[in-house]
């Protein structure tokens, strides 16, 4: 952890926005960068988070700001989990205790947060199309500055990013874009390249910067020279020189070292002071940098709990049953070792979707595309077409960038790809972007889609069982984040009858007809409502598609009051339920209330702070059901009233 000397006087505390960078010496500002990582340290050691890839950016936080003029300058951060840095020098630092906690900063750029966020992320490679966006307003009059995108080594590899850069050519406007380059060691290049860069005049041509880089790159001795002709390769295809950025009408500045203060001031105050147009600014950083656990680490921190921070040990609390994921992946390695024809397609999420325990003993059969959904699921189409059992694991906020594929490659050719949906409904302290809140609403209208959510983990399996054995068409799963309930798990899944859900208790006033996880809270209300002398059916029913209609007949004939529960959004499963009613005239069989997500975006909390702000809590179940039962039974008083009277 770096130390800042006790003999100089403390930078950060007076930083209370941008503009009090503007006037500090390249002294005052490391020094700045070392405080400002041991404030990152210390904030995320209490809150949890993204912290290594914030320690990466640190020194290039502190020299955008230093050249550039935020908020009128926009500087973008692609996806966001770098922002931490960002965000204590734009006057949030005293509220960064509570990132990611109810009413405390998003984990992510967010616009209504802050002027100096001037466009939301937290789902990846937008940040070079949004830069050309505010570019174009600028250009047309528009009180708008300089455009920063800082754009990572993986995100820069997804298709959008490439259609970005490819009209940012074309178009010609004056933007930057800074590749945060990651991937690779920085000691080849950098070495050389300080004491080029920190020759140059203020008279140096932008190109020449370009030139300088391929200078040192044939002064390395062959082992170094190799190192650093493969940064460029990263980005070009190209090992000799960065064409690809030249023939799309980028100027190109490096490799340069992401951590020398000197060499990224240099590199951005020439780039702003002698561009027209495009410039690509590739800085080679190390995720983790200046904390030793996180460099270590095999995923540099990338996300972690809260952790003391001399050890680096993260606490974690003891789960009490095992997570949706791990049971997702222990059931896939089930039925990929029955099935050779059963492989796994995951787009730059292996860990996160549990993939890789597929991966470990069948590497040939995973497939990680990167940062591509749209790519992943039409090559999951080819593969289903081609014969093979593809289950493609994305996690549902992610799955929304494919939905044209969906459409077009899957649900139109009836191809049977397998869609296991993690992270379904609210998944806490990332927020509304990681929210799994619209899979059903988007799934259900699709033809010959089947879509099922898990109650429980052993829901799971047989879930994750029926979809190998279904080959009729598309089908999916979905099941959220975190630790399952606790219930006894199966060897292997079993096939379930598709269509076909279950009662789980009977009751003779209201019942609650749930679709997946939020079972659990129905149960608690049923317990709340028979103290209250209404007694619940409990009614899981496992397929927002087809639907059960056997099962709402029944619920609706012998009940005063029936309840659909979802961990979704509206015009999803309740939906389907009323519409079906609807077509079926039987809408005045009983009271009918679908409870859904509400149509408005959810702030960051704990999932059952989230609930709680849906109105989606066990209490607020209760509450709800025992006032529809109380109208529905006054009405019926009433008219029994009015037919004895007549």
């Amino acid at each position: 952890m770096p130390i800042v000397s006790q003999n100089h006087k403390p930078v950060l505390a007076k930083i209370k926005s941008p503009k009090d960078m503007k006037h500090l010496s390249l002294a005052q500002l490391q020094q700045l960068s070392d405080e400002l990582r041991n404030d990152v340290i210390e904030i995320v050691s209490q809150t949890g988070g993204h912290l290594g890839s914030s320690l990466g950016v640190i020194e290039l936080t502190v020299a955008l700001h230093h050249i550039f003029d935020a908020p009128r300058d926009k500087i973008i951060w692609d996806v966001g989990h770098q922002c931490y840095p960002h965000k204590i020098l734009t006057g949030r630092r005293h509220q960064m205790t509570k990132l990611r906690q109810l009413g405390g900063p998003s984990g992510f750029t967010k616009r209504s947060e802050s002027p100096y966020d001037p466009f939301g992320a937290a789902h990846s490679s937008t940040s070079i199309s949004a830069a050309l966006g505010f570019a174009a307003a600028r250009d047309l009059g528009q009180d708008v500055g300089d455009t920063v995108a800082v754009i990572g080594d993986g995100s820069i590899s997804a298709g959008m990013a490439y259609e970005a850069l490819n009209n940012a050519g074309s178009a010609g406007n004056r933007l930057f874009v800074v590749l945060n380059d990651n991937d690779m060691s920085i000691a080849p290049p950098v070495g050389a390249m300080s004491k080029y860069l920190s020759g140059l005049d203020g008279n140096t041509p932008l190109h020449k910067l370009n030139d300088l880089a391929q200078d040192v790159e044939n002064l390395l001795p062959k082992p170094l020279r190799l190192g650093a002709k493969r940064t460029r390769e990263i980005v070009t295809g190209r090992p000799d020189k960065a064409t690809l950025f030249e023939d799309l009408g980028f100027d190109y500045i490096g490799p340069i070292d992401g951590h020398d203060m000197g060499q990224l001031l240099t590199a951005l105050r020439r780039a702003r002071t002698q561009s027209r147009g495009p410039v690509l600014i590739h800085a080679l950083t190390r995720k983790g940098k200046g904390y030793a656990p996180a460099e270590n680490a095999a995923d540099k921190y990338h996300g972690v709990s809260k952790f003391d921070v001399e050890t680096g040990n993260q606490f974690k609390s003891p789960a009490n049953a095992p997570s949706y994921t791990s049971v997702f992946a222990k059931a896939l390695v089930a039925e990929a070792q029955a099935d050779p024809r059963v492989v796994a397609v995951t787009a730059a999420m292996p860990s996160g979707t549990g993939v890789d325990k597929l991966q470990q003993i069948a590497p040939n059969r995973v497939f990680d595309v990167g940062i591509a959904e749209q790519h992943a699921v039409t090559f999951a189409a080819g593969m289903a077409a081609g014969g093979l059992k593809p289950f493609c694991a994305i996690y549902s906020t992610f799955l929304q960038r494919g939905y044209d594929q969906i459409v077009h490659d899957v649900a139109l050719q009836g191809l049977p790809v397998r869609f296991a949906i993690d992270r379904a409904g609210l998944v806490g302290a990332d927020g509304a972007t990681h929210a799994g809140s619209f899979d059903i609403s988007y799934l259900i209208p699709l033809p010959g889609f089947v879509v099922m959510a898990a109650a429980d983990e052993a829901e799971l399996m047989h879930m994750v069982a029926t979809a190998a054995a279904y080959d009729d068409g598309p089908i999916a799963f979905r099941y959220p984040r975190g630790s399952g309930r606790g219930c006894e798990l199966p060897e292997k899944g079993s096939v379930l009858p598709i269509g076909k859900g279950r009662i789980l208790s009977h009751g003779d006033d209201v019942a609650i007809l749930s679709l997946g996880a939020h079972l659990d809270q129905a149960e608690q209300a049923k317990v709340m409502l028979a103290e209250q002398g209404i007694s619940v059916t409990i009614a899981d029913a496992r397929f927002a598609k087809p639907l059960d209609t056997e099962l709402i007949d029944r619920l609706v004939q012998t009940h005063q009051v029936v309840m659909t529960l979802e961990q979704g959004g509206s015009g999803g499963f309740g939906a389907a339920v009323l519409e079906y009613l609807a077509h079926s005239n039987q809408l005045g069989q009983a009271t009918l209330f679908p409870m859904t997500l509400p149509n408005r975006f959810i702030d960051q909390g704990s999932a059952e702070e989230m609930y709680h702000n849906a109105g989606m809590s066990a209490a607020q179940i209760s509450d709800r059901l025992q006032s529809l039962f109380l109208a529905r039974h006054s009405h019926n008083r009433a008219n029994q009233g009015r037919q004895d009277a007549g």
